[in-house]
C-alpha cells in the first residue's frame, strides 16, 4: 500500500467519524443518534485496518474486530435501553429523557 493510498483512506475515516459526530449532535431521536454512533466507530475501525495494511501488521485487524464487537455491544445495550423508554414512557427523543424523573 502506498502513502497516497493510506491518507486517502485515514481521510475517508475522518470524514465518516465526522459525519457521525455532527448526526449525534444534529438529531434528537435516540435510533438516529445509534446510528451516528455505529458511524463515529466505523472511522477508526477503518484507520486501524488502513494502519495495518500499512505496516504489515495484523495488529490493525485485531482492532478492527474489537471494534466491531463493541459496535455489537453498543447497539444492544442501546437498543435495549431505547425499547423500554419507548414502552415505559413513550420516549423517542433524547430531550425528553433529561424530563423522566422516576
Amino acid at each position: 500500500m502506498s502513502v497516497t493510498t493510506l491518507i486517502l483512506l485515514l481521510a475517508l475515516a475522518g470524514g465518516i467519524f465526522a459525519t457521525g459526530f455532527f448526526g449525534l449532535l444534529a438529531r434528537r431521536a435516540i435510533l438516529f443518534q445509534l446510528i451516528s454512533l455505529e458511524m463515529m466507530l466505523a472511522g477508526p475501525a477503518l484507520a486501524f485496518l488502513a494502519g495495518g495494511a500499512f505496516h504489515g501488521s495484523q495488529q490493525g485487524q485485531a482492532m478492527f474486530i474489537l471494534i466491531i464487537i463493541l459496535a455489537a455491544a453498543e447497539v444492544a445495550l442501546g437498543l435495549a435501553l431505547y425499547l423500554a423508554l419507548r414502552r415505559g414512557a413513550d420516549v423517542e427523543d433524547s430531550d425528553t429523557i433529561a424530563g423522566l424523573k422516576h
